[in-house]
């Protein structure tokens, strides 16, 4: 029926909104590198040695426990406390098991096994009984108390040791690490409790779904805490992000807020982390082997080797980790490395006077340094860049200063280098070293290795080339080139006009090279400057390589630094580089940056159906089809324009008073431009998926109404249209106390649900009842026209007993269908707080705090009556004008204020369902 009622065209356009959703969609679930991860293996059996904790501590959190990792001999020795190690406490997220402790504690065991157990770290996990604490808010404040009596647990195992510690460092994953920031807001917790916090893959912004008011009232509280207190805030802090391949956190979530008095944290992405260089979905962050040992080696360079724990320098943990995590010399860390060093020995020392300069070794049985005079190219040229393909941590770059031709001691610039995946490189502004008359390049004495050392002078102009990016609207149509001709070893690539989190590009690298014959390894690296959320890509040449470029956090406005590609070439080969825009990647930062406001979306189109429903209703006296009246009611120009009106308004002093005279909450709108996170067009684009959603919706829903009644049919003996239409029948009232009871013993959403299922049985014994009615219509039609006239007589003689015909029932199931629509909605929304209710039943039969309590006692009662509602005892209601027209200012009101709070949007549906209730009684 709802396929009829709908036009070619209008078909055609829903079929071409779910086209365009599934491409946002793949983008954003399939449109990523593969998992290039390792596993992390145990080479002895894991073992979780149970902490036991104060008896008045369990029975306040029964679901809760501690736990030691083991493997091994250690956790045999360990079985006898107390401990001597170095504390680290894991904190699981979302459904997240307290056994996933295993990799980075399996590895960091290794670690200390290769190093005689000079310093080791004991491995601690929480159990929060797997938690969807994502989903459900109510539980955060709890977590972080027990996890503060955790971490005085932890500590009372060190107690009469001789290092014992006074504090711990804390890895949180997911929302685990969210809950490890809120410790700083309890009343009575010390800061100096923890020296370290590595977040993983943590939404420190905002929740990824908001879908009860305890997680944005937490978040709120944590984040304006820091923020507030940011300068008393000494915590250092690590926070990485899972990149594009974790579609459950999306990475711009996970940066911590730039505050310029907090120069403690630091936020990166694991595919810009060196050694790691790999994107990691939610899940494998936790197991990636590459980042598990880049954290690991950073904790074990975090050691004070005076007191055998971390170290409580801020400087020194902020350089471990900026060694770590951000840019790596390919040297091991130094907290004062010298600056310079002795260039003594016997070793050969060969003056290049040449500005390119290639130099391969092979089985050196003899150090040679090559020194190349720098006063000569500093008229010519402006840097210097110098590569070694050989990846030891040893210093192989220096400069001499006021030397001629050799030097006894230089200048260490091992320390500027970068390490790349197949390269160690440095780039030199010669006038940034106005001192050095040399450069000098060292090659050690090698036997059985092969490695290339090269070097060459350029002027910045030639190796910076300007590339501006294709348009957002030219759909891949369009390209932009550039060609590298020069033979160079590097090249910046200035990608133009590239800021913004709605742009996505392709760019396409071909590189042609002649007379290679060994294989030769490219590297082209994106680069963010103002996030670290680079990317690299290495390419086998000759080759074509595609490359994704788009953003994870957009560029701030008063940050005026450019995107480049990096590109590490072969001298012998010839590179073609072509940007164009991506309509699909659009797409899918659409759904990856707003995809959780499409609800929203979608019950804003089904309001406005609906009242388009009940004003036909009472100007025609019939209701009209849900997707007819969707395809006429639900248009962007009835919503966006009153949203972007009041957003422009509320940057006057006068009325933003006003607005908060009248305690409104902050507009969507203005949270989502904070955050960098307004495309332009999206609220349109996401109003169309968002009614293409619910066309499609309805037709599910009309759908598995009929096919219900046809089961029932199967099952139960034909039933009748009712003779009289009782609004309240004897049954309803006990129904309804009965239900409200359920919701504020146990919890709202299971009373919620219950309804719904009752409103679902009572709309199909309809459908089921219309059906019957039209069979018999079928077999028989003079005896049917007689009980029509007959019904039709009835309900023109006794207003107060009304008798149902075919066509109100038509009527009242399609009102119904869209009433269906809007409840499953409600229903879907608070499900979450169902099941978790359900999930921690052997712990708690009242969930409390209870999100849907309040919802539940408005609802039960409303849902019961529409659930015994025709149209036909509406008609002549004098309500029925006034309750037609509120659809349209809720529906405004769900873009407005729900799209980033979709707690909120069942309290924009009860009200003209309530309306609609009322209609029956006035």
């Amino acid at each position: 029926m709802l396929l009829h009622s709908v036009n070619l065209w209008n078909l055609a356009f829903y079929a071409l909104m779910v086209f365009m959703a599934t491409l946002g969609l793949w983008d954003v679930f399939f449109g990523f590198e593969e998992n290039k991860c390792s596993m992390s293996y145990m080479f002895e059996y894991p073992e979780y040695q149970k902490i036991e904790l104060p008896k008045k501590l369990a029975k306040r959190y029964p679901a809760y426990e501690l736990y030691l990792y083991g493997e091994g001999s250690y956790a045999e020795e360990h079985k006898v406390l107390p401990l001597t190690g170095i504390p680290v406490l894991f904190l699981p997220g979302n459904a997240g098991s307290y056994k996933q402790v295993r990799s980075i504690g399996s590895i960091a065991l290794r670690k200390a096994e290769d190093i005689d157990f000079k310093y080791h770290f004991d491995f601690f996990s929480v159990n929060f009984n797997e938690e969807l604490v994502a989903l459900y808010g109510g539980s955060l404040q709890k977590q972080t108390k027990f996890v503060h009596e955790c971490i005085k647990t932890i500590l009372k195992l060190y107690k009469g040791q001789e290092f014992a510690p006074k504090s711990v460092a804390i890895i949180g994953h997911s929302m685990g690490g969210l809950v490890a920031r809120a410790l700083l807001t309890l009343k009575n917790f010390k800061q100096d409790l923890i020296n370290l916090l590595v977040t993983q893959a943590t939404p420190h912004v905002a929740p990824v779904m908001p879908l009860d008011r305890f997680i944005t009232d937490f978040y709120m509280t944590v984040n304006n805490y820091w923020i507030l207190n940011a300068r008393q805030i000494n915590l250092t802090t690590l926070s990485v992000a899972g990149g594009f391949r974790d579609y459950q956190v999306r990475s711009g979530l996970t940066f911590l807020p730039k505050l310029s008095h907090h120069t403690s944290a630091l936020s990166v992405v694991s595919s810009a982390v060196p050694k790691t260089w790999v994107s990691t979905d939610h899940l494998s962050i936790v197991w990636c082997k590459q980042l598990q040992l880049t954290t690991i080696r950073a904790f074990f360079d975090l050691i004070d080797a005076d007191t055998k724990q971390i170290t409580q320098n801020p400087k020194k943990k902020l350089s471990v980790l900026n060694h770590h995590f951000i840019r790596h010399p390919a040297k091991h860390f130094e907290e004062n490395p010298s600056i310079i060093s002795n260039l003594t020995g016997t070793s050969m020392w060969v003056p290049v006077k040449v500005s390119k300069w290639t130099y391969v070794a092979y089985n050196e049985s003899d150090k040679i340094y090559f020194t190349f005079p720098l006063a000569n190219h500093r008229k010519i040229y402006t840097h210097v860049y110098c590569q070694s393909t050989m990846l030891d941590t040893n210093s192989w770059i220096f400069g001499c200063i006021n030397s001629t031709s050799m030097c006894r001691q230089g200048v260490d610039l091992s320390w500027k280098a970068e390490l790349l995946p197949t390269i160690k490189s440095l780039t030199l502004r010669l006038q940034d070293y106005p001192s050095l008359s040399h450069l000098v390049v060292y090659v050690p004495s090698i036997h059985g290795s092969k490695f290339v050392v090269d070097c060459e002078f350029f002027k910045k102009e030639t190796r910076s080339i300007q590339l501006p990016v294709t348009h957002l609207f030219s759909f891949g149509l369009s390209s932009r080139k550039v060609i590298l001709n020069a033979s160079g070893l590097f090249y910046n690539i200035e990608l133009l006009n590239f800021g913004q989190i709605y742009q996505a590009f392709k760019i396409n690298v071909v590189s042609k090279c002649s007379g290679v014959k060994e294989e030769i390894t490219s590297i082209y690296k994106l680069h963010i400057p103002w996030s670290y959320e680079d990317s690299l890509t290495i390419a086998q040449v000759p080759s074509s390589t595609e490359i994704s470029v788009k953003l994870h956090v957009a560029q701030p406005d008063n940050d005026s630094h450019v995107a480049l590609l990096k590109m590490y070439t072969s001298s012998e080969c010839q590179y073609e580089v072509t940007v164009k825009t991506s309509f699909s990647q659009i797409l899918g930062q659409v759904v990856r940056f707003h995809g959780g406001a499409l609800p929203a979306y979608v019950i804003s189109s089904v309001l406005l159906a609906y009242g388009g429903q009940l004003y036909s209703l009472f100007s025609t006296g019939h209701c009209l089809e849900y997707a007819t009246m969707l395809d006429k009611e639900a248009k962007p120009y009835k919503v966006d324009p009153f949203v972007i009106m009041v957003k422009f308004l509320l940057g006057y002093k006068w009325f933003k008073e006003l607005w908060d005279m009248l305690l409104l909450p902050e507009l969507d709108a203005i949270v989502l431009t904070s955050q960098s996170m307004c495309f332009p067009l999206v609220s349109l684009i996401l109003f169309l998926f968002g009614t293409c959603t619910a066309y499609w919706g309805g037709l599910l829903s009309s759908t598995s109404v009929r096919l219900l009644s046809s089961l029932w049919l199967a099952l139960k003996r034909p039933s009748e249209l009712p003779k009289d239409i009782k609004i309240i029948s004897p049954d309803l009232p006990i129904l309804t106390i009965f239900l409200i009871l359920i919701s504020w013993t146990t919890c709202g959403a299971f009373a919620i649900l219950l309804t719904y299922l009752y409103y679902v049985f009572k709309i199909v014994h309809l459908q089921a009842s219309l059906t019957t009615f039209k069979n018999s219509q079928t077999v028989n039609p003079k005896h049917s026209r007689r009980s029509e006239k007959k019904s039709n007589h009835h309900k023109d003689s006794a207003v107060h007993h009304l008798r149902l015909s075919a066509s109100d029932a038509e009527d009242s199931l399609r009102m119904h269908s869209t009433l269906i629509n809007l409840l499953t909605w409600i229903v879907l929304l608070s499900m979450p707080s169902l099941i978790y209710w359900l999930k921690n039943l052997r712990y708690y039969f009242k969930l409390n705090p209870d999100p849907c309590k309040p919802l539940a006692f408005i609802l039960i009662p409303t849902m019961a009556i529409l659930g015994n509602t025709y149209t036909t005892s509406m008609k002549s209601s004098k309500l029925l004008k006034t309750t037609s027209q509120f659809p349209l200012p809720l529906a405004v009101g769900v873009i407005a204020f729900g799209s980033s709070h979709l707690y909120r949007v069942p309290c924009f549906v009860f009200i003209p369902l309530l309306l609609h209730a009322l209609c029956n009684f006035m």
